[in-house]
C-alpha cells in the first residue's frame, strides 16, 4: 500500500436510480470530497462540508469516479504492441499453425519482450485497468525466459497496476511436454495454472485436466484454463473439470478462459452447464468476440462469475485489440442489447472484479470508506453513459497512487 494522502476535491458520485411509475429512467448524481489515505478512502463527505487540512487537494472537476478496471485475459509477453506495424503473416488454419510460428518468433521476440509490455501496460493504465491477469508463455521454445521478463515488469509497475502470471503451456501441457516447466514457474513467481485444450491439443482430456488440478494443489495456485474446444467434446471436459474441482477442494478457485462451446449449444444445455459450473465457483472470462460470443447475461443470471479480457493486442493470432476493457463492456452491453439505464450500469461489474457504484435496486454500494483507491476517473454522467458511450478516462489512481492524470 501506498502511503500518499491526499483530498479529492469535487468528485461525482452515483446516489440512486431515478424511477418515474417504477421505471428507471436516470441516474442521480451529486458531488462529494474524498480523502485518499495509506492506499485506502478513508473520507467522504458532501462538497459543501468546508474541508479544513494540511493535506494536498487534487481537484477532479466533477468528473465521476468510478471503480478501476480489470482486464483479466492478456498476453503481455507476445505482443507486437509499441513496436512496428506488422499484421500476421500466416493466414489462420487452426492452432497449430500458430505454434509452428511461435517456434521462430518467440525467441526473436525476447529482446523486446520486457519493453513491448511495458508500453502496453501503459495503454491499459490509461484506459482505466489496474489490475491485469497475463498468461505467460511458459514451454520448450522459450523455456522461463518470457517468465522473467513479465516478473521484472511487474517489479516495475507494482506502484501501477497489480498483475497476476499465468504459467501458460500453451504449447500443449502434456503436447510439449511442459509439466516440469510448469511446475518451475509456480516455484519463481507464476501465481496461475494454466492450460489449453486438453481434448485437441492434449489429446487426453482426463490426464491433462488431472495434470492441471495435481500442479495447482502442490503449488497452492488457482487455475485458468484456455477451452477453445467446440460442442459437445467441450461441455465433456467441463463436467469432468468440475468434479475434479470438488475432488480437490478448489471451488472458486479455477477459471474457464474463453469457454467458447457455450456459444454454440442449445439455450437449455447451457443454462445447465452454468448451474454447475457456478455451483462449483468456477468463473469464466470472455474477450466477447464477435460471432462466438457466449451467452454472459444467462452466465450470470445463473450465478456463474463472469469477467472480460481483451486477449491478443496486435500480435501474430490478431492484429486488432484497443487495450480497454471499458470497450468490451460496451460490445457485451449491444450485442445483448443491455441498453436502458439501469442494465447499462449494471454491465460495469464484468469489468470491475463485480463491483458496480449502485446495486440492483439503487442502492448507493460504492465507494465506502475503507475500500481500497483503485479508482478511475471518467467524463460522463453515470455508468451507463460511461459504458454507452466508452467514456474518456481523465485520471487513474492505483492504491491511492496517481498513476496517469490526463485532463484537459
Amino acid at each position: 500500500m501506498t502511503d500518499h494522502a491526499y483530498w479529492l476535491m469535487n468528485v461525482r458520485l452515483e446516489t440512486g436510480y431515478h424511477y418515474e411509475g417504477g421505471t428507471v429512467i436516470g441516474t442521480e448524481t451529486d458531488i462529494f470530497h474524498i480523502q485518499i489515505r495509506g492506499g485506502l478512502i478513508s473520507a467522504i463527505v458532501p462538497a459543501d462540508t468546508p474541508v479544513e487540512t494540511k493535506l494536498p487537494k487534487r481537484e477532479a472537476h466533477q468528473h465521476l469516479l468510478l471503480p478501476a478496471f480489470r482486464d483479466m485475459h492478456i498476453h503481455l509477453d507476445k505482443t507486437y504492441y509499441g513496436g512496428p506495424w506488422k499484421a500476421p503473416t500466416i493466414p489462420a488454419r487452426g492452432i497449430l499453425t500458430r505454434l509452428e510460428e511461435e517456434k521462430e518468433l518467440l525467441p526473436r521476440l525476447l529482446p523486446v519482450t520486457e519493453e513491448r509490455a511495458g508500453k502496453l501496460l501503459d495503454l491499459l493504465l490509461q484506459a482505466g485497468t489496474t489490475h491485469i491477469r497475463s498468461h505467460c508463455n511458459v514451454d520448450p521454445i522459450i523455456g522461463l525466459k518470457n517468465l522473467e521478463a513479465m516478473l521484472k515488469i511487474t517489479e516495475a509497475y507494482k506502484d501501477k497496476a497489480s498483475i497476476e502470471i499465468v504459467a501458460f503451456p500453451q504449447h500443449g501441457l502434456l503436447r510439449s511436454g511442459s509439466v516440469p516447466l510448469v511446475r518451475e514457474a509456480l516455484r519463481n513467481g507464476a501465481s496461475l495454472v494454466g492450460g489449453v485444450d486438453p481434448a485437441t491439443l492434449d489429446e487426453n482430456i482426463e490426464k491433462s485436466l488431472q495434470t492441471i488440478m495435481e500442479l495447482a494443489v502442490e503449488a497452492d495456485a488457482d487455475i485458468d484454463l484456455h477451452l477453445h474446444d467446440p460442442g459437445h467434446l467441450a461441455i465433456f471436459t467441463y463436467k469432468r473439470l468440475a468434479a475434479l474441482t470438488e475432488e480437490a477442494g478448489w471451488q472458486g478457485r479455477v477459471t474457464l478462459s474463453h469457454a467458447l462451446a457455450l456459444a454454440h449449444i442449445p439455450h437449455q444445455e447451457a443454462a445447465e452447464v452454468a448451474e454447475l459450473l457456478a455451483y462449483q465457483g468456477i468463473s469464466i472470462t470472455s474477450s466477447v468476440p464477435l460471432g462466438r460470443t457466449i451467452p454472459i447475461p444467462l452466465l450470470h443470471e445463473k450465478g456463474v462469475t463472469v469477467s472480460l479480457g481483451d486477449d491478443s493486442i496486435t500480435d501474430h493470432w490478431s492484429p486488432f485489440g484497443k487495450g480497454d476493457v471499458l470497450e468490451k463492456a460496451g460490445i457485451l452491453a449491444e450485442r445483448f442489447n443491455l441498453s436502458d439505464e439501469r442494465s447499462l450500469g449494471q454491465a460495469l461489474k464484468f469489468i470491475t472484479g463485480g463491483i458496480t457504484p449502485l446495486n440492483e435496486t439503487g442502492q448507493q454500494v460504492w465507494p465506502q470508506v475503507g475500500d481500497t483507491a483503485n479508482i478511475v476517473l471518467v467524463d460522463a454522467s453515470c455508468s451507463a453513459e460511461a459504458v454507452a458511450r466508452r467514456a474518456r478516462r481523465v485520471a487513474v489512481i492505483h492504491q491511492g497512487n496517481p498513476v496517469t492524470v490526463l485532463y484537459k
